[in-house]
């Protein structure tokens, strides 16, 4: 016969290894993204400190020839670099009595660990999708004179991701698309029976909803909201034609194909144009990035950083793609002529209204790196457990006057939007930017 199983004194390596598989459970775009650059850290044994960096190369691109004449000399192979530094820090604080450090481990993860690492995950979440402004291609433009966002409500609305992914020669496989709740819910009321039984199986927190024509499909609170700025009433124009780069002027820039300044003007004075912001511009079309084919849309750029006009209507904006319109990295049928017309999303009446960032996109428009921390110098009994790339440092310090434990669960991290023409931004009105 076999003894009962008694409760042993629960420590810190028990704990985190119970805390990581909890936490690693409960993300969502997180575990959707490319987890393949922890392994670019190399192996230090003490752990990393915030700050360390690895540089990514870009991809390569190249053009076909129509002739049988080879190019001579070959193309050049152009490589790019983005840096990933892990500078992210999450934690969450807890105690335990010594009590309660004699529980079962599943009983003790049910009360305390699971709750806690719950608001982990959801940081770690937000981190990740707090990268939507770099995404230019957004579909469903939201309706600028409500200043409000209008859920993703029909099947054909949310199709509009995939077919923008489709024209840009995105790979099918490893899609998936995170929705509000707001549109997850209008999504599943205006499917079929089947899909509103598969929307209520899967556990509330993970928000897996299943496969949607052919994409992986979850919900999140975490979506964020983008607000857009002050500027209303104005018609801002390009400042100067010419404006097209090279590649090679900007191939180490943070984005793929590469980032440019753009100045433009006629904007209503002293106006905000907030990081985020998609506009397009008349006469550039966008191109398809695997055979340069032009599309039957304007390209969509995005702005980078928050600007503001001056007291003439200027402003100087910080944009991706770059304008690039010859080569294997073109991204636009033509460079924009002066005085071309710019056309922000939502800009029609109520000025600072907020959009849900609603995404689609594969696995590989961004990379989640999560490194072992380092140990510090005089910590005892610290704890490192990782899991299927996820790593959580726990650490114990005992308050002897009140006999609690106070413990201490950290996770260090890096994200990056390694290629944005891989993604989509996604609401739910059919008017769009072009």
């Amino acid at each position: 016969m076999t003894a009962p199983a008694t409760n042993v004194v629960l420590n810190p390596s028990i704990i985190a290894k119970a805390a990581v598989r909890i936490l690693d459970n409960e993300l969502v775009m997180a575990n959707r993204v490319y987890r393949g650059y922890e392994d670019e850290f190399g192996k230090k044994v003490n752990g990393y400190d915030i700050g360390d960096t690895i540089t990514i190369r870009k991809p390569n691109q190249f053009t076909v020839r129509n002739t049988i004449t080879a190019t001579t000399g070959g193309q050049d192979t152009v490589e790019g670099k983005l840096t990933m530094q892990v500078n992210l820090v999450r934690g969450v604080d807890f105690s335990f009595t010594s009590q309660q450090l004699t529980l079962n481990i599943t009983e003790l993860a049910d009360r305390v660990i699971k709750p806690a690492m719950v608001q982990l995950a959801n940081a770690i979440d937000t981190a990740v999708m707090a990268e939507f402004y770099r995404i230019p291609n957004w579909v469903g433009m939201p309706n600028g004179a409500l200043g409000v966002e209008t859920a993703i409500g029909s099947f054909a609305a949310f199709a509009k991701g995939a077919e923008r992914l489709d024209q840009g020669s995105v790979p099918q496989d490893d899609r998936s698309a995170v929705l509000s709740p707001e549109s997850n819910w209008a999504l599943a009321g205006s499917q079929t029976a089947l899909f509103l039984q598969s929307v209520g199986q899967p556990a509330y927190r993970t928000g897996e909803i299943g496969m949607i024509g052919g994409v992986s499909t979850y919900m999140s609170q975490n979506v964020p909201t983008w607000t857009r700025g002050t500027a209303t009433g104005a018609a801002p124009l390009i400042n100067g034609a010419a404006q097209n780069v090279t590649y090679a002027t900007v191939l180490n820039t943070e984005s793929v194909p590469g980032t440019q300044s753009l100045i433009t003007d006629a904007w209503t004075i002293s106006s905000t144009i907030t990081k985020g912001t998609v506009f397009t511009i008349a006469g550039v079309f966008a191109v398809n990035q695997i055979t340069k084919a032009v599309l039957p849309f304007l390209q969509h750029f995005t702005v980078l950083a928050d600007a503001s006009s001056d007291g003439t209507g200027n402003a100087t904006l910080t944009i991706s793609p770059a304008i690039i319109t010859t080569g294997a990295f073109q991204s636009v049928s033509a460079a924009p002529a002066d005085n071309a017309a710019i056309l922000i999303a939502g800009t029609v009446g109520a000025p600072s209204g907020s959009y849900r960032q609603n995404m689609m996109f594969h696995k590989n428009a961004f990379a989640l790196a999560v490194v072992p921390m380092i140990k510090p110098p005089g910590a005892v009994d610290v704890a490192r457990e990782t899991y299927k790339g996820i790593s959580v440092r726990l650490i114990p310090y005992y308050d002897g006057l009140n006999d609690v434990s106070q413990w201490r669960c950290d996770v260090l991290f890096a994200v990056k939007t390694v290629d944005p023409r891989l993604a989509v931004r996604i609401s739910g009105v059919s008017t769009s930017l072009s």
